[in-house]
């Protein structure tokens, strides 16, 4: 079966993952296939990244505060 490119449509699907076709097929017996899905959420590689980069920053920011604490503690010995 050959598709035109043109005949597609993209559709959103509601919260239960159901497509509302609309009132002019109502009645029909309609044949849909699924070509591509899209995701609005982070795959696991990506979440796994963030959480790397998250906790590298965390330890540079917890080695910049003991620097920075250890000097403030200095100035009070003054």
């Amino acid at each position: 079966m050959k598709v035109d490119a043109t005949d597609l449509k993209t559709n959103e699907t509601d919260d239960r993952g159901r497509v509302y076709l609309g009132t002019e097929y109502a009645n029909k017996r309609v044949t849909v296939a699924v070509v591509e899905v899209e995701s609005d959420r982070p795959d696991d590689d990506e979440l796994a990244a963030a959480y790397r980069e998250a906790s590298e920053s965390a330890e540079e920011l917890a080695e910049e505060w003991s620097e920075a604490s250890d000097e403030a503690w200095e100035g009070l010995d003054e």
